[in-house]
Parts: structure tokens; sequence; C-alpha cells
């Protein structure tokens, strides 16, 4: 039987940036499982570096693949501008209308982005037999939305958790009842997609990425959302799976473009690697040093340089500042939808996938 192996960058890179991460977080998650399952809130200095580390700093790397890439500022400057203005209208709106709309509006945003990552990575790892094949392409595109929406349907089914993705009530409930029958679908879909791997396997040959991807993004969802209910377990097993990723896409891109382009001084090199997380990591830090002093107030160790601005509990001014805190996030939940449209825009599949297009040729 033949193993496929259609890499975006290479075995090792993809197995330990892209691949390995989900399982990784989710093993350490089920070996240490007082510590995870601890149903109280994350301590300081797990939230910094879960949240502040991992999933604000991710947001920051999209700007390597925008702002801060001159030919994307002169192909799409109007598209990079219009939307921050476009986020941050709508977001003075909602919250102006009602700040629990707000956070609703944000969170679903979220869960969106989060899932179609996932989906996306599964396109990206379909060979070119695999994306002709209608049929497994709707196998794949079923079982990716199975593996993160039934965790999402039993969570609204069995509010309170003892974790939010945002704030408490951000979220809307489902009925308890709704649960059990999304269980009982995602257990057929499972049993259809192995089946139906198990079917073609002769004829497109078993494609590990793919599978450990799916695979990985199943348990992960899974453990941290349904067999826990504990705040550390689904943070990390919800942030680490998906910012690792993003963090090494928005890198391969980036290294690749620069060596098509015979960049004179590149800045994706090994070398420069800290530089381009302490980059993000610091704008990160920035962005929620100001949301926990104008509005949370809950970390005060980790942001005692912003404890003199004033606390925004509510009234006026705070429609005004959470618009903008929330918009880096908005900016990159937009714009990610745009710029890894790869089958529109063959230039940027080129690019992300050329390692792997310069080894079949």
């Amino acid at each position: 039987m033949k193993i496929l192996r259609p890499w975006i960058h290479s075995a090792a890179v993809d197995g330990a940036f892209i691949l390995a991460p989900a399982w990784v977080i989710t093993a350490l998650a089920i070996a240490l499982r007082p510590l995870f399952a601890d149903p109280t809130p994350m301590g300081t200095w797990s939230w910094g570096l879960l949240i502040v580390g991992f999933d604000v700093a991710h947001v920051y790397t999209t700007v390597f693949r925008t702002y801060f890439d001159r030919r994307e500022r002169a192909a799409h400057g109007e598209l990079l501008w219009l939307v921050p203005l476009f986020c941050w209208v709508g977001a003075t709106v909602v919250y102006a209308v009602s700040p629990a709309a707000f956070w609703t509006a944000v969170a679903y945003l979220a869960v969106f982005h989060f899932i179609r990552q996932q989906y996306g990575l599964t396109m990206l790892y379909a060979t070119t037999a695999e994306r002709r094949d209608s049929t497994q392409r709707r196998w794949d595109t079923l079982m990716i939305h199975a593996a993160t929406l039934y965790p999402l349907i039993y969570w609204h089914a069995r509010l309170p958790r003892a974790f939010n993705w945002f704030m408490e009530g951000d979220f809307l409930p489902l009925p308890a009842a709704v649960a059990p029958v999304a269980a009982i679908l995602y257990g057929m879909i499972l049993v259809g997609y192995a089946a139906h791997a198990c079917r073609t396997a002769r004829r497109h040959g078993v494609n590990l990425p793919k599978l450990l991807l799916i695979g990985g993004t199943a348990l992960s969802w899974f453990t941290g959302i349904v067999a826990f209910n504990a705040d550390l377990a689904f943070t990390a097993t919800n942030v680490v799976a998906h910012a690792v990723p993003y963090f090494a896409l928005v890198w391969i891109y980036s290294s690749n473009r620069e060596q098509r382009g015979r960049v004179r001084r590149p800045f994706f090199t090994p070398a420069k690697l800290p530089l381009y997380l302490l980059i993000v990591v610091a704008l990160a830090y920035v962005e929620e040093g100001f949301w926990d002093g104008f509005v949370w107030r809950e970390h005060g160790t980790l942001f005692a340089v912003f404890a003199e601005l004033p606390h925004l509990s509510a009234g006026p001014w705070l429609g005004i500042v959470a618009p903008l805190l929330i918009l880096p996030q908005l900016t990159h939940y937009v714009l990610d939808a745009f710029i890894w449209r790869l089958r529109r825009e063959p230039v940027w599949r080129a690019t992300l996938l050329w390692r792997r297009e310069s080894t079949l040729r």
C-alpha cells in the first residue's frame, strides 16, 4: 500500500510545527490530567504563556503576510486598509447596540476562523487526485467539520462550562437533547470516513499528513471541550494546536517568497526566527496590556506597566476602546479568509507549496 507524503514544506517542518502540536498538547493534557483537569481559572503565568505567547501572538503574524510585505501592499493596498476600517465601524455599531451581542459576534467569528483553518489545512494536504475525486473531497470536508462541530455542539448543549471562549455568556445555549443526537451522527461519520479511507487506500494510497491532521484535530477538540471541563485543558488544546501551525504557515510562505524572489537581505532565516517571535509576542503583550489596564484588571502582575491606565468598567468610553482593542483580531480573521485563498490565487499557492512543486518536477 502506497504511503503519500504531500508535505507543505518538509516532513520535519510539517511534522514538528503543523501536525504534531495537536497530538503533543493533547497527550500532555492526558498525561498530566490532575493539572489540566483543575476546574479553577488558569493562573497568571499559564494564561500569559498561552493567551499572549500563542493565541494573540499568532494574530500578529498576519502582518508579515500583509502590511509588512511591500508587494502585498502594492497589490492589495485598498483591501488592507478598508478591512480594518469596516471592522472598526461594524464593531463600534454592534457594541453600541449591545456589549453582549458584541462578544457573541466576536466569539462566533473566532470559532469560524478556527474551523476554517483546519479545513484549509486538510485541503492543502489533499493530493491532486484526491481533490479531483468529488467523493473523497466531500468525505474529507464532512470529517473535518464533524471533528470540530461536534465538540462545539456538545459545549453549547452543556452550558455553562468551566471555561468560555472569550467571556461567560458569549455562546448561545442549545437544548441538552441535541448533544446525544450529535454524538450519534458524529460516530456514524467517523465509521463512514474510516470505511471510505480503507476502500480508497489502494486507489489513492494512504495520505499520511492529511490523516494525521484530521486525527489530531478530532483528538484535541474532543479532549479540550468534551473529555475535560477545565480552563487550562481547553485553552491549551485550543490555542497551541491552532497558533503553532499558523506561525509555521506564515514563516514557510514568507521564506519561500524571499527565496523565489532572491531577496538580498532576507528576514525569514533560521537566525532571525527569535526576532520573528519576539516581534509578534511584543505586539501581543502590548495589546493585552491595554485590555488589562482599561478593561479586565485581572493580571496586574503581568501587566504592571499598564496599571495606571483608567479603568473603563462601563460608560461611553468603553464603547470606543473595546472595538479599537479588538480590531487586530477582527482584521486577522477577515484578512485570513482572503490571504489563504490559494485556489483562486495561483501565485500564492505556488509560493506556499514551492518546495512540494519543486520536488514533483
